[in-house]
């Protein structure tokens, strides 16, 4: 059983806490959020604790240890807790957004001595969609490409996970469309427009307990892999190889 630590309880937060506690591979031990109060879980026997320097993390760790963090929080967390990672070897599987290219960086120098996963969104069907529009773009370079997203009416930013899709099959960003509706948790859509054909490609998240299980599946197929930076792509593709071999072996 994997032991670990959430970092983040807000809305995201709290509906990942609810799959990784249901989920019989892990043991939720605590939950790391910046308020400085410590309690426990709503409906939960989990232990909700306020980290806010690098040193509260080395002395948590030191008396509370867990294999791993999932990280639902904010970007600078990742210097709070980053050198922990890098000391203790510690998996991590961060949905952070909205890191810059100094965050992101940094999180690759962890990956010498952790196993990190840093994905915008870390559902299974928006990263299969992006597995998906990347390998039709290659077989249909001269297509129009358009990308749609839509999110709840007070979401600020274009989406983390709209330009994550527009970077990977290789579009200008100018070529998103966001609309903010209502109480929308996640829409994305991304359009090819061939000559005689349209094919949509289509990811609908219905309940933020997607992105719990999207953590689930992270921490199950990073646990089989070295130490390194990984995107959650990386870990399909390597389901796909694997499951190609087969095949091709029979």
């Amino acid at each position: 059983m994997i032991k670990v630590g959430l970092v983040g309880f807000g809305k995201a937060g709290q509906a990942v806490a609810q799959v990784l506690q249901e989920d019989p591979r892990y043991e939720l031990c605590w939950i790391a959020r910046r308020s400085a109060a410590t309690e426990t879980a709503p409906g939960m026997d989990v232990p909700v604790v306020g980290l806010t320097t690098p040193d509260e993390w080395g002395q948590w760790l030191d008396t509370h240890p867990v294999d791993a963090l999932v990280d639902f929080s904010r970007p600078e967390s990742l210097h709070l807790y980053g050198e922990q990672v890098r000391a203790r070897g510690l998996m991590l599987v961060s949905a952070i957004s909205a890191y810059s290219d100094t965050d992101l960086a940094y999180a690759h120098t962890l990956a010498a001595d952790a196993r990190v996963l840093c994905s915008p969104n870390i559902t299974v069907g928006i990263n299969f969609l992006m597995m998906a529009a990347r390998l039709l773009r290659k077989i249909a370079p001269f297509a129009d490409v358009e990308i749609v997203e839509q999110h709840f009416r007070d979401k600020p930013e274009v989406s983390g996970t709209a330009r994550k899709i527009a970077q990977t099959i290789d579009v200008n960003e100018d070529h998103i469309t966001s609309l903010r509706l209502g109480g929308i948790v996640g829409h994305h859509e991304v359009i090819f427009g061939f000559p005689y054909q349209t094919v949509r490609l289509i990811h609908n998240s219905i309940e933020r307990r997607a992105f719990g299980t999207g953590a689930a599946f992270a921490l199950a197929e990073l646990a089989k892999c070295g130490n390194g930076f990984y995107t959650f792509e990386d870990l399909m593709m390597l389901m796909v190889q694997k499951e190609l071999a087969n095949t091709s072996g029979h």
